[in-house]
């Protein structure tokens, strides 16, 4: 073999051999797949997705699916680039910058427990929403959102606590809480009445001086809804507020008599706020198709996601754009029945 043949043969050896390492080397994306699709007035691991106590509920069939988003890679879990290049060649599957969801402000930790607080956050809006559409009074209280350190309030009063009367006297906001503490002087002493886990409690707090010069104790309130009745809600590890509309949906349906699907298998996704307004959210095609897999024949997709659903709908699903709660209800009894308009998604 001539030196020159030699050296090509060994250039394309070690060419191939570079090329095999790089392949499995990390890169800075994330592969986005189909997630858990569970159905919120059933069961996981045998415990119902909702439970309502102190007040009647009735039995439900069908489903009504919220749909997630699984990942893989991210810091210190980075995918190699095979990885990647068989995600962009599968339409269910996205390949995504990592900072698109790993910011480089955050960390892995600030990530998993804000989307934590947006489930919970999520969960407490549904109930509140499928109250408001069942036109079940949910009365407003005065809670205890913040507590800061080294001043009066600091190891008093506890993050939830219900403020219901300052020095005796009854407040229903945070006004009338702050006014209430400011008619103080500095360094005078105020008592707050504070309902903590379902039990009244006297606070005796002292009173520093604010920038302003008025008397203060270190805390901050804000109103909340207090439901007349539980409703807790049970998915596990799962994260994020994608499944207000599910959610919402599912309550409805456990306080309402008859089955609000008529027994269809019907997914769907969406924020929601206690008004009802349904949001878009991210990973529609990898819904979509969680979905559909999971046997799913329509899909309550948010108004604000129908052009990009359009684009990745699966063969078989119907799609259906909602973008209140009462929509949503109205769709499905439309559905259920046969008569009245579904709102179908287009590309507008």
């Amino acid at each position: 073999m001539s030196r020159r043949a030699l050296t090509l043969l060994v250039a394309g050896f070690l060419t191939v051999i570079l090329a095999v390492a790089a392949a499995w080397l990390p890169v800075p994306y994330v592969v986005l797949n189909p997630g858990p699709t569970e159905n919120t007035i059933g069961e996981v691991k045998g415990k119902p997705v909702i439970s309502i106590s102190d007040h009647a509920t009735y039995p439900t069939e069908g489903k009504l699916s919220m749909v997630t988003v699984a990942y893989q890679g991210g810091p210190g879990n980075a995918i190699d680039l095979i990885t990647a290049l068989r995600g962009w060649l599968d339409s269910s599957i996205a390949v995504v910058p990592e900072e698109t969801i790993f910011p480089r402000t955050s960390t892995p930790k600030e990530i998993e427990q804000q989307n934590s607080l947006d489930m919970t956050t999520s969960q407490e809006a549904a109930t509140i929403a499928a109250l408001h559409a069942l036109k079940i009074p949910v009365p407003e209280v005065v809670s205890v959102v913040a507590v800061e350190k080294g001043l009066p309030a600091d190891g008093k009063l506890q993050l939830g606590d219900e403020v219901t009367a300052v020095n005796g006297t009854a407040v229903s906001n945070q006004n009338a809480v702050a006014e209430a503490v400011r008619k103080a002087k500095p360094g005078d002493q105020v008592r707050l009445t504070v309902n903590r886990k379902d039990a009244p409690v006297d606070v005796t707090l002292g009173t520093v001086a604010g920038d302003d010069g008025k008397a203060r104790v270190g805390v901050t309130m804000g109103m909340r809804y207090k439901p007349p009745f539980k409703v807790d809600i049970s998915v596990g590890d799962i994260g994020g507020p994608s499944a207000g509309l599910m959610f919402s949906l599912g309550i409805y349906d456990k306080l309402t008599p008859g089955a609000l699907t008529g027994g269809k298998s019907i997914a769907g996704t969406g924020t929601i706020s206690v008004d009802g307004a349904v949001g878009p959210i991210g990973g529609i095609e990898q819904k979509m198709a969680g979905a559909r897999k999971a046997g799913a024949t329509i899909f309550l997709t948010p108004a604000r996601n129908c052009a990009q659903a359009l684009r990745a709908a699966p063969e078989g699903l119907r799609l259906v754009k909602v973008e209140t709660l009462d929509g949503a209800i109205k769709a499905i009894d439309a559905l259920r029945t046969g008569t009245g308009d579904v709102p179908a998604c287009t590309g507008n």
